[in-house]
């Protein structure tokens, strides 16, 4: 019942039964390699959660923002409901309050009309100009400062693996 021939052949490949064969530097780097692919894979899971709760919050965003889209029209034509009922009380003459609301809503669309020339015209002023220009200069260096500093990290931890 014992088998003399497995024995030694366990001893001429010089392991002994029951003993574990010693680390190699090829164990290191799998352990490692799956150390790192545990850790990584934990980052690449809460990014993937992130970023669904982020596709989540901007839905919810874009419903938020219609439906007090919504809203605030139903304010502004009940308010002007009520401004027309007043009016047509005031003036004794549903036709003359119509007339009144009209002029009153061209006045404000004339009025945001002017608002909005006069902030494309701030836009275009030259002080404006040079102080977008220079914004966007400062986000260019700034994006490229970060670049580089990954590229240098990148290329140390690169040289602390290779030694």
């Amino acid at each position: 019942m014992h088998d003399s021939g497995r024995e030694e052949a366990a001893d001429a490949a010089g392991e002994t039964p029951g003993q574990p064969e010693a680390p190699g530097v090829l164990d290191d780097v799998g352990r490692a390699g799956r150390a790192f692919k545990q850790l990584f894979g934990a980052q690449l899971n809460l990014l993937v959660a992130e970023l669904g709760l982020a596709r989540s919050a901007i839905s919810w965003m874009l419903l938020a923002g219609l439906a007090a889209t919504v809203a605030g029209v139903g304010l502004g034509l009940s308010l002007m409901a009520l401004a027309g009922v007043l009016l047509a009380k005031w003036l004794g003459s549903w036709a003359w309050a119509l007339v009144v609301l009209a002029l009153l809503q061209a006045v404000f669309l004339f009025a945001m009309i002017l608002l909005f020339c006069r902030c494309m015209h701030w836009l275009s002023l030259p002080a404006t100009r040079g102080e977008w220009r220079e914004t966007m200069r400062q986000a260019m260096r700034k994006a490229e400062r970060t670049e580089a500093a990954s590229a240098d990290a990148d290329r140390a931890a690169s040289r602390e693996d290779g030694t």
